[in-house]
């Protein structure tokens, strides 16, 4: 094998695939391995908290242990899909909450649920830096944000120099000729990464974003299910036949050669989307407060910070965390990103799913 695979997460990249429902409007719930009543049993125990999160949330064992050690809480941890069926659930659910505190909203969706009331205030001590993604207009500190990571087109470098051709370095070149059938995507309704790329165009383009997208259909681009269809299935690092793919800027750090001396992969930094995840008190008058201060608190720790790249591969929020070296070397990251307000997406969204699947369905 010519080069260390991905494991499984990287920055949510491995998310199960949302539904349409879950990003267009309010649908069934998701969670299913406990009773109501089970899990409204376990908020009145001030002993257990419950972490309600995504099905990537991953946290070493004896982090975890310290924390049950620390604070005397037993943690209870309850999964959903991704950061869109995680947001659509708690909303469903905000008069009767799933658990005491979520991890794993992030910018995409988190302003649909700030407005619905979702939160209950929490100002906790920020880590260096930390202050910088915080969440625009959350006038009532309502989450806290925990970890970030940009989603970013990615080349195989590898293919492009066997091959002889030079790699594409912006968003524009994946419209032309020379990149015809090349690219991979996944889809903006189905799944995390592709609908983070699909508000990228919207930030680069404005109200021509259609029509880039227009341009990158009619240029061959192939639309899959979600991010592991792409990068495992078609990406050419993973033997596909597409060597264009949309992932993360962290993505080339685990793209290594056998001698781990140099990426295969690399990403382009121009065109990106800054996803950022927060965490939160859940409002609800049987939630452990308490104990959802405490997950917080603890998800903010150093030691949590610390092992956030190589547990969920994504950059700590904390400016003085320690990055892996083979981070510093191969995952740098843009300096700067495509912007679009949360409030703006919250009202828009649906709008724009709906149009972009017009096209790619031509």
């Amino acid at each position: 094998m010519r080069t260390r695979m991905l494991t499984g997460r990287l920055r949510g990249l491995g998310l199960a695939a949302l539904t349409t429902s879950a990003l267009l409007a309010s649908g069934c719930s998701l969670i299913g391995s406990e009773s109501d009543g089970d899990r409204a049993g376990d908020r009145a125990e001030d002993t257990t908290v419950t972490l309600v999160t995504h099905e990537s949330f991953a946290i070493p064992d004896e982090l975890v242990a310290a924390f049950e050690k620390d604070t005397g809480y037993d943690l209870r941890i309850s999964k959903l899909e991704d950061a869109g069926a995680l947001t659509n659930e708690l909303v469903l659910t905000k008069s009767n909450p799933v658990g005491d505190v979520v991890f794993g909203v992030d910018n995409t969706f988190a302003t649909r649920a700030v407005d619905e009331g979702v939160f209950a205030s929490y100002a906790p001590t920020l880590p260096a830096g930390a202050d910088a993604y915080e969440l625009s207009g959350d006038e009532d500190d309502a989450l806290t944000p925990v970890d970030t990571g940009s989603v970013c087109v990615n080349v195989d470098d590898a293919w492009f120099e066997g091959e002889g051709v030079p790699a594409p370095t912006t968003l524009d070149d994946l419209t032309k000729p020379a990149y015809r059938d090349l690219f991979v995507i996944p889809g903006a309704s189905t799944s995390s990464p592709g609908l983070a790329f699909l508000l990228a165009t919207i930030g680069r383009y404005g109200d021509d974003w259609s029509s880039y997208w227009t341009k990158l259909v009619a240029n061959g681009a192939k639309v899959v299910k979600g991010w592991s269809d792409a990068y495992y299935t078609d990406f050419t690092f993973s033997g596909g036949d597409r060597p264009i793919v949309v992932s993360y800027d962290s993505s080339p750090a685990f793209t290594l050669d056998e001698a781990g001396q140099r990426s295969t992969t690399s990403a382009l930094l121009d065109g990106c989307f800054r996803q950022v995840e927060y965490a939160g008190v859940l409002a609800g008058d049987d939630t452990n407060t308490a104990g959802a201060h405490a997950v917080i608190d603890w998800l903010l720790s150093p030691e949590v910070q610390a092992a956030l790249p190589e547990s969920m591969y994504v950059f700590p929020v904390d400016a003085d965390a320690e990055l892996p070296a083979d981070w510093a070397t191969f995952a740098p990251r843009p300096e700067r990103t495509e912007e679009v307000a949360p409030a703006e997406i919250a009202a828009e969204r649906q709008a724009w799913l709906e149009q972009w699947t017009e096209i790619v369905s031509r």
